[in-house]
């Protein structure tokens, strides 16, 4: 292979990031204008993209509220872009979410409601539910982050303790027309996980939520624990007729990224395998695993001869053990590089890239990172433990002490973990 192996790691993660960009995805799925007023609501990390691409080939009048992440914002002329926290909620997403309520309030059958929305969107509109206040949502929402429970998990907590999550917001637009396009960031592109679904509707209960919240032994809030446990919480379900008129299209997704990256190595001579999508699990357990498949590939070539790049999507988690500075992706790829080992003989070099489509891996500014064949003994000549690194869930800094990080700013786009091991 003449190709740089760090390089061609890169341009296949830029052109997943590609894929996925809102100027590409918008225009198909608009519907026509309608006779009364058109009003755009959203929120997101990829949301504020989306409401940009939406005004350039939107012609008739319109207005709306948006909610992104803190320095995701982009200039719109007819839709306001609100800034906020991710991933834990703080009054700014409080206040938009509460005006966002307000601004669907009277619309009439003739009216339309375009809704925007992207991974990051739960803790972008944090309006809680009776009696919970903002500061009970933030502390559980650091302690689901901590907690190791999965996105879906974490999803339909949130939803039971909100109000407008759960197809509230969407209720709350009835009788207006709703048309929800969705850039999806989770495992099997389900849209009630997609910013815990304020404009779908939701299957899931209280007591599923309160059974999540036992498997992981958190300690809510008083107010949280009652809404649960009284049945209050209860989101917007199947079958009512507030959402008769709710359509919903998937935008872009995970696998379409993947796919992309896919072409990217064939043109360069590489045979790509997409593992799958909606891959899930503890990170340093879904690591030893894709180590186990990239070294059945050195040694045997199978499934499939080097050269070759196993890709991947999905959402792993972190259960925070360690006073690190966290990060799934990073996590992950430090994992993998402890499960393959150091290189021996002269078979094809792994090399890999973690990253999260969104630019921001956990609560840090930076995307993800590299790891090559002699990442472990660059670190420990530097005097670095990366099994005490991992311990500490510290892999962000592990990568960053080599100049491995891979940082892109926001990428205003989020279709969850992107995945690559290549073996050449």
């Amino acid at each position: 292979m003449t190709t740089v192996p760090r390089e061609l790691l890169e341009r296949m993660f830029k052109a997943a990031v590609e894929a996925a960009q809102p100027a590409h995805r918008i225009a198909p799925f608009l519907p026509a204008p309608p006779k009364g007023r058109t009003l755009v609501i959203g929120a997101g990390k990829a949301s504020a993209a989306m409401a940009q691409a939406l005004e350039r080939h939107w012609t008739t009048p319109l207005t709306g509220l948006v909610v992104t992440r803190y320095g995701y914002a982009v200039p719109c002329e007819r839709i306001r872009i609100v800034e906020a926290a991710h991933p834990v909620p703080d009054a700014a997403g409080l206040a938009v979410a509460r005006r966002m309520l307000e601004l669907v309030q009277g619309l009439g059958e003739d009216d339309l409601v375009i809704c925007l929305v992207s991974g990051g969107g739960s803790a972008l509109l944090p309006l809680p539910g009776e009696g919970v206040t903002l500061e009970d949502k933030q502390a559980i929402n650091r302690a689901l982050l901590a907690s190791g429970a999965g996105i879906t998990e974490m999803n339909c907590v949130r939803r039971h303790l909100s109000g407008i999550k759960g197809g509230r917001l969407a209720a709350a637009c009835h009788p207006a027309r709703v048309v929800n396009l969705l850039i999806s960031d989770v495992p099997g592109d389900d849209p009630i996980d997609i910013a815990s679904g304020p404009t779908v509707a939701d299957p899931s209960t209280c007591a599923d939520a309160l059974a999540i919240v036992r498997r992981y032994g958190l300690v809510l809030p008083p107010a949280a624990q009652r809404l649960l446990e009284s049945g209050a919480g209860e989101t917007v379900k199947p079958g009512d007729p507030r959402l008769a008129r709710v359509t919903t299209h998937l935008i872009a997704s995970p696998q379409m990224a993947l796919e992309a990256a896919a072409q990217v190595a064939r043109a360069a001579g590489i045979t790509p395998l997409i593992l799958g999508d909606s891959i899930e699990g503890e990170a340093r357990e879904v690591a030893r695993v894709m180590a186990g498949i990239a070294l059945q590939v050195r040694r045997h070539g199978q499934p499939l001869a080097p050269p070759c790049v196993l890709l991947s999507g999905g959402e792993t988690t972190v259960t925070l053990r360690g006073g690190g500075r966290g990060g799934r992706n990073v996590e992950f790829l430090l994992a993998l590089a402890l499960a393959l080992g150091e290189p021996a003989g002269s078979g094809p070099a792994i090399h890999a890239l973690a990253a999260d489509t969104d630019g921001v891996d956990g609560a840090e500014e930076v995307a993800g990172a590299f790891m090559a064949p002699h990442t472990l003994a660059r670190a420990r000549a530097n005097g670095m433990r990366p099994r005490d690194s991992l311990d500490d869930n510290d892999a962000h800094s592990f990568f960053a002490s080599l100049g491995d990080s891979l940082v892109t700013g926001p990428t205003l786009t989020n279709v969850n973990d992107f995945r690559a091991i290549l073996i050449a």
